[in-house]
């Protein structure tokens, strides 16, 4: 009698127990033709596959020359368990590409760090560069012409005169007043002091920004401009503003290119010598208004008489005009040249404030905010044509001479500047 094995068999549903199939396998005839030799598997079977059918447990009980082995071998029993047993990993869910992170993540890719502990100031605060006297040296003749308004006026006064000569001369002293320039930025600019919440945005990235460039930045008052457009300005001798959109839509370190370029304006010189020689000139704009107004009226009046008291009025407008050319040497006509000068200086100006904000390590950001500037621009412009083509008339083209008296370059422009800047160091 056979000895029971000791591992109790386990019965397999529909094909009895392990005793019974070995009975059966005894007594059963074996086989007339031999079965052909299987081919091998090409991959191999799994550790915990067992064959369920008879035929293939007397395939396996079969002795004979075993084939080649062509597939790699089973793991072993440890292995196996321990492979059964080896925790997963979990799958970290990361975010889509194309999602970017929000202006204010510390994950944006121009976002910077505004924790600083010393600060080394610079003993050079400010300068003034050669945009800044070129600027000086063309308001010149407009300074000359608002002397020459001011002295006729000092006239009318008598002994007095001479004292508002004087005072004017004085007066342009007041840039640097902080009073005066609290009144400028109030009802000119049309600048409001920031909020709590607007000041604690604005102080840590300008803290950062005259940090880098060595310069003391409680020198400077930060006002804000409620507009949806993105832009910034500075001007007098210690006004910085931005705008509401450009605080609260740009990332911190595009915010700090912003301030960047606007502080390079006020090392550079180019806001108080700009806005000295705008105030100079303001009689001498008034007066040139004032004559045309009346230049004007008298043409309206002069049309009344026929083509007779037309060709008089020309005559004698034409007569003074040659008059004070001969006199002032040809001064007059400078005047006529001074816009297109000025713009181009202006142009000038903001290269160098973009130069400025790039060397303090912001080209990539400064880069990144003119991209937005020029697609706000290209917004405005086909808004303003889709509104030209529904009013039925023709959109009308931008001209040479509006080009040249901007005061800004155009966006391919400033950007061509800043690749010495945005290429990586070797």
């Amino acid at each position: 009698m056979r000895p029971r094995s000791r591992r109790a068999a386990r019965p397999c549903p529909g094909r009895g127990s392990r005793t019974s199939r070995r009975r059966n396998r005894r007594t059963r005839s074996p086989r007339s033709t031999p079965r052909p030799p299987r081919s091998p598997r090409s991959t191999p079977r799994p550790p915990h596959s067992r064959p369920r059918t008879r035929q293939a447990r007397s395939r396996r009980s079969t002795p004979g020359p075993a084939p080649p082995r062509t597939t790699p071998r089973l793991l072993s029993p440890s292995l196996r368990t321990l492979t059964r047993l080896r925790p997963r990993r979990p799958r970290t869910r990361r975010p889509p590409p194309s999602r970017r992170p929000a202006p204010r993540s510390p994950l944006h890719p121009h976002h910077i760090d505004t924790a600083r502990g010393r600060v080394h100031v610079s003993s050079r605060q400010r300068h003034t560069d050669a945009t800044a006297f070129g600027n000086l040296l063309l308001h010149l003749p407009n300074f000359l012409c608002s002397l020459v308004v001011v002295a006729l006026v000092s006239l009318v006064l008598g002994d007095l005169g001479l004292l508002v000569i004087l005072v004017w001369l004085a007066s342009g002293a007041l840039v640097f007043h902080r009073p005066t320039e609290s009144a400028l930025a109030r009802h000119l600019l049309r600048l409001r002091y920031p909020t709590p919440q607007e000041r604690a945005t604005l102080e840590p990235v300008w803290r950062e920004v005259t940090a880098r460039a060595g310069v003391e930045g409680r020198a400077y008052e930060l006002w804000v401009e409620d507009s949806d457009s993105l832009n910034a300005v500075a001007a007098a001798g210690h006004i910085v503003g931005v705008t509401s959109f450009a605080l609260n839509r740009l990332p911190n370190g595009e915010l700090a290119a912003v301030m960047a370029h606007e502080l390079g304006h006020h090392v550079g010189g180019h806001a108080w010598s700009g806005l000295l020689g705008h105030w100079y000139a303001l009689p001498g704009r008034i007066a040139w208004r004032l004559l045309r107004a009346v230049t004007g009226f008298l043409f309206h009046v002069s049309r009344a008489f026929s083509c007779l008291g037309v060709a008089f009025f020309g005559l004698c407008v034409g007569g003074i005009a040659f008059a004070t050319i001969s006199t002032l040497y040809g001064l007059p006509l400078l005047l006529l040249a001074m816009p297109y000068a000025l713009a181009a200086v202006g142009r000038r100006s903001e290269l160098r404030a973009d130069r400025h904000a790039a060397a303090l390590g912001f080209a990539p950001m400064l880069a990144a905010v003119l991209e937005k500037l020029h697609q706000q621009e290209q917004e405005q412009e086909q808004a303003r044509l889709a509104t030209a083509g529904q009013s039925g008339g023709e959109p009308p083209k931008e001209k040479a001479a509006s080009r040249l008296l901007s005061s800004h370059p155009d966006y391919h422009t400033r950007l061509h500047h800043l690749q010495e800047y945005l290429q990586p160091a070797r």
